[in-house]
């Protein structure tokens, strides 16, 4: 209980302090004029209150992600939870936050965007191909477990096709419709339920006859039955993503750096929704182990259950301590919070192709032309293997991270400010995907040994870290000049 105590103490301490430190280096202005005002549309830009911003902002970045890779990372021992706190205010709310702020100060622009215009015209390309890609992923993993959890809660004659169908169109109209008609209605009131049952699992854990076998006194030793393919690193920085850092969040900021009212609000929303993510990956983090008894306990629950782990997992815990609210709420969750992520997914794929090839989206025809070519895509990967899918999922969002935290260093750079706070994470984050990339067994990877991923990994990083180093030197020189049009 105690580290338990202190991991959320640290991560509540750390927006009000490293957030406040990063909110200095990248030098708000609150006097800035605001996209969602200077671009007003009435459909990607619309000026929002603030509070829905934030349920939004945090229900985009957060679906299941902090809760199933909470569930399923805490396997690798006492080192998850150092990883989802350390990771949270170091790495994914600096990620987010300042993603978010330069989006805002690049009009809205998406993260294709922004990236290209610090790394340079053929990463813009790249990273056009590859967000679209992630997205599209996103898109088709969050139709497709929904449907499947929903038919299994309805008669037969209701399969899994036809929930496909019903979410798929759902998806059609908040990728279609402008941002206040249906996503700044409905997300704040599952971003509330997605909190209001993290509150009542800690309520549990923090006042309920329950014991958190965390085992930090045993070391941080991997709890994994077969740790030599399951390493704690890189194999768990890339499971536990959404709760500590996922690149998937650089795609939605700029969605909702459309809807800010004043770039003051970026700490809160940004940095702010995913300390709030790190908190419920926290808490669902130490339900595992003391819902289950303990790791062995767990493993025992994960060999018995298979894919199905997780959701059973929520189910039980929240039904065995909430009760009927409880089970309404895990229902509400397992279902509501992958779709809210799907169709966001989409919507930003659309912003992302309409900067691409420069369409303006105000007309309802220009944005089904750039959205067609998306949904027929989405329609296409469903054809393709769940497991297949996820795995490659898992990849390329931390991978999109490490594009982002590198272009986001270049900026502060640029900008004459400290940039150690996303060179680090950016460094980090490139050994852990290189390494897991060529660790990872097939498909995925290329299934080389350990010590070999790790070696390589190292080098590659060393690489990006020395180029890195010398850009900065030629710009104190003079011989890259520090303009930039945001």
């Amino acid at each position: 209980m105690t580290t338990f105590l202190i991991s959320l103490a640290i991560l509540i301490g750390g927006y009000f302090i490293y957030g406040v430190i990063v909110e200095k280096i990248i030098d708000i202005d609150p006097k800035r004029p605001m996209p969602a005002y200077t671009k007003q549309d009435g459909i990607d830009y619309v000026p929002l209150p603030t509070w829905r911003v934030f349920l939004i902002q945090f229900l985009n970045i957060a679906g299941l992600g902090p809760i199933f890779g909470a569930i399923m990372g805490i396997m690798f021992g006492p080192a998850a939870f150092l990883w989802i706190v350390l990771g949270t205010i170091f790495a994914g709310a600096v990620h987010d936050f300042l993603s978010g702020v330069i989006s805002i100060r690049a009009g809205g622009a998406s993260l294709p965007e922004i990236v290209g215009h610090e790394l340079g015209n053929s990463v813009k390309q790249v990273m056009r191909v590859f967000s679209l890609l992630l997205l599209v992923l996103v898109g088709t993993v969050f139709v497709m477990q929904p449907a499947n959890l929903i038919a299994a809660l309805t008669p037969d004659v209701l399969d899994a096709t036809f929930w496909v169908a019903v979410i798929f169109t759902y998806y059609i109209l908040a990728t279609m419709l402008p941002i206040d008609k249906v996503i700044a209605k409905f997300y704040p009131i599952f971003g509330f339920a997605l909190l209001f049952m993290a509150a009542g699992i800690l309520g549990v854990l923090l006042f309920g006859d329950v014991t958190i076998p965390d085992g930090i006194s045993d070391g941080l030793w991997n709890r994994y039955a077969t740790p030599d393919t399951h390493p704690i690193f890189p194999m768990m920085f890339v499971s536990i993503a959404c709760g500590a850092i996922s690149g998937f969040h650089a795609t939605q900021s700029p969605m909702m750096a459309r809807c800010l009212k004043n770039e003051k609000l970026a700490r809160p929303v940004f940095y702010g929704a995913m300390v709030a993510e790190g908190i419920v990956a926290l808490i669902w983090a130490a339900a595992a182990i003391a819902f289950t008894g303990g790791y062995k306990e767990l493993a025992d629950f994960q060999a018995a259950n298979g894919g199905a782990t997780a959701a059973l997992l929520v189910n039980n815990i929240s039904i065995g301590w909430l009760g009927t609210i409880g089970g309404v709420l895990a229902i509400l969750g397992v279902v509501a919070a992958p779709i809210t992520t799907g169709d966001t997914a989409l919507r930003s794929a659309r912003l992302i192709a309409a900067d691409m090839f420069g369409v303006n989206q105000s007309k309802l025809a220009k944005r089904l032309l750039i959205s067609l070519p998306l949904f027929a895509a989405c329609i296409g990967c469903m054809m393709i293997d769940f497991s297949v899918l996820w795995r490659y999922f898992a990849w390329c969002n931390q991978t999109l991270a490490v594009f982002t935290l590198w272009a986001v260093s270049v900026y502060l750079a640029r900008k004459g400010s400290l940039y150690i706070v996303s060179v680090v994470p950016a460094a980090f984050m490139t050994l852990v995907c290189v390494s897991y990339l060529l660790f990872a067994p097939a498909p995925e990877g290329f299934g080389l040994p350990h010590n070999v991923a790790l070696c390589v990994g190292a080098i590659i990083t060393f690489f990006f870290v020395a180029l890195f180093s010398l850009y900065v030197q030629r710009l104190r020189q003079g011989k890259i000049q520090r303009e930039y049009s945001f």
